[in-house]
């Protein structure tokens, strides 16, 4: 029953990407931890991928970072590599 109860908890972080126009993507991260910034994230997205990164504010996700380009695996990688997700919580989404 505890072990259920802790599933039913457990926090996923999404991975998306979204068709733009033509072959522009942008990849969106949505649920990661509230308790720090979210622009260090977003510097090492831009720095590892080499493309521009921001965060915006959305009504019902609350703050989400986006990416340009379909940088599902970047992000991921990155992470898991610095310690803000395990690889079981993170849910990739798109194509």
């Amino acid at each position: 029953m505890l072990i259920c109860f802790l599933l039913a908890l457990r926090i996923y972080i999404h991975v998306r990407v979204q068709q733009r126009n033509g072959r522009k993507t942008l990849t969106t991260v949505q649920g990661m931890a509230g308790d720090y910034s979210k622009k260090k994230p977003v510097e090492a997205f831009k720095k590892k991928s080499a493309c521009h990164g921001t965060v915006t504010e959305h009504l019902e996700y609350g703050e989400v970072i986006q990416v340009q380009g379909d940088q599902r695996k970047n992000t991921c990688q990155l992470q898991v590599e610095a310690g803000l997700a395990e690889s079981d919580q993170l849910e990739v989404h798109g194509f």
